[in-house]
């Protein structure tokens, strides 16, 4: 946590600001000076008069208002994508009178918020002139976030004048990949209770790599037969083998302007870290090596082979390092680049999305030449957008274009999830919170089979 603790003895003092009451009630005597004007023109003194007590008024209800002596604010030095972050003020404010709370507002970076800011009251703490509040800030993009202005006010008995304080912050929070769905109670029980358990173990019975050999019994599949061992011992031997492990699992992201899009408040890279994230976990924990490769124009982000949980964060810090990059993707030397990389099988998840046919089309052939030589899963995020776009009830002639052209646009989407699976492309189309655990159940189906190795 950070702090920030500052003395104002020194400062200049602090100003008086009317309140909206103030100004409502002298706009109340510009007809009062009209009224006696046109009635009593001798009289015409009353009205300024009237004003004059009214701003004098505001100016001793200021004063009454009391002085800020300190102040401080903490916030986290971390929080993750989506995640709220709690800004906490705290001042001391001398007064005398039981005028109304102190509020205070904190502005930030645009990432760590949608508007920019954060208002809050601050109420008492049970200790004599001192006030506290929480505010919180949720983070729209990953990477730092700095927080560059407190603004604190505190208004008279009346209610007619507010003395207020704007101090410059020199803080940050850095934004990491959001970690909930690997928290989340859900995948921690289906960890205990699948093949993995809590502590990967060797699953004997199934899978390709041998394991040792046992004694034939009715029952068995007669394919495991060793009918080599089974002439020198002159008694029917069986191969008993182990699922695979130390599969090669690589999550690709592209990072380039389709995935930089919002998808309920979070951009579509983000939510697709989060599931890639949870996925790579499950794959640790079964005895797979896992790695990240990023992409936009050009290669960015790739990490060597992760062993182990215990190495989780590398992938969570290498995760943060996904550049948002508003360009079109370069398939081709991307792909590319990580084939030259791999020198084994592997399974390749890549989430992306397309927007037009050309990017399209530059993808599929990209994705053809990849999986010559290795498994690929293609995840994309169901667009809602264009689908309600697509089913709109139109009212005029613009409302028919927009639904056509939406309804094309689908289809031109479905026509290429079609030459994806034709290929031998496992795709999965879902929404963002669904995506990771299709991706679990598919990543399990696919060790089953073992058409990794």
């Amino acid at each position: 946590m950070k702090a920030l603790r500052t003395l104002l003895d020194r400062l200049p003092p602090i100003p008086l600001v009317p309140t909206s009451r103030t100004l409502v009630l002298l706009a109340l005597l510009i007809p009062l000076a009209v009224l006696v004007a046109a009635t009593a023109p001798g009289a015409w003194i009353v009205a300024p008069s009237a004003a004059l007590a009214l701003l004098l008024v505001a100016m001793i209800d200021g004063w009454l208002a009391g002085s800020l002596v300190t102040f401080a604010y903490r916030v986290p030095d971390d929080v993750e994508v989506g995640q709220p972050a709690t800004i906490r003020v705290e001042a001391e404010i001398r007064r005398d009178s039981d005028a109304a709370l102190p509020e205070a507002a904190v502005g930030f970076d645009p990432r760590l918020g949608e508007h920019g800011a954060a208002s809050f009251t601050l109420k008492p703490t049970g200790e004599a002139n001192s006030f506290a509040g929480e505010g919180q800030a949720v983070p729209l993009r990953r990477g730092e976030g700095r927080l560059h202005d407190l603004w604190l006010r505190w208004p008279g008995p009346l209610g007619l004048a507010v003395r207020q304080k704007r101090a410059s912050l020199d803080a940050a929070i850095r934004v990491w990949p959001d970690l909930s769905p690997v928290r989340s109670p859900v995948l921690q029980s289906f960890l205990r209770d699948s093949q993995f358990g809590l502590v990967a173990r060797r699953i004997r019975g199934e899978g390709t790599q041998f394991e040792a050999l046992s004694e034939y019994e009715p029952g068995m599949d007669r394919r495991r037969i060793d009918w080599k061992a089974s002439a020198r011992h002159t008694s029917l031997y069986a191969r008993e083998n182990e699922a695979e492990r130390d599969n090669q699992i690589i999550f690709a992201f592209d990072c380039g302007q389709s995935m930089c899009e919002p998808v309920d408040g979070l951009p579509r890279i983000d939510r697709a870290v989060s599931a890639a994230l949870m996925a790579a976990y499950v794959a640790l924990k079964g005895g797979d090596r896992v790695s990240l490769f990023g992409f936009s124009d050009q290669p960015q982000v790739m990490t060597p082979f992760v062993t182990d949980t215990r190495a989780f964060h590398r992938l969570q810090s290498a995760a943060a390092q996904l550049d948002y990059t508003p360009r079109e993707p370069n398939f081709t030397l991307a792909l590319a680049t990580l084939t030259a990389r791999l020198k084994r099988r592997s399974l390749i998840v890549l989430f992306s999305d397309f927007s037009d046919p050309t990017s399209a089309e530059l993808m599929v052939e990209s994705v053809q030449r990849l999986v010559r030589h290795h498994l690929v899963i293609f995840v994309t995020m169901v667009d809602t957008e264009l689908e309600d776009m697509a089913m709109i009830s139109p009212d005029t002639m613009g409302d028919i274009a927009v639904a056509v052209g939406a309804d094309s646009l689908a289809r031109q989407r479905e026509l290429v999830i079609s030459r994806l699976r034709r290929l031998g492309v496992n795709v999965i189309e879902a929404r963002h919170d669904v995506i990771g655990y299709r991706l679990i159940d598919l990543y399990l189906e696919t060790k089953r089979a073992e058409a990794i190795g």
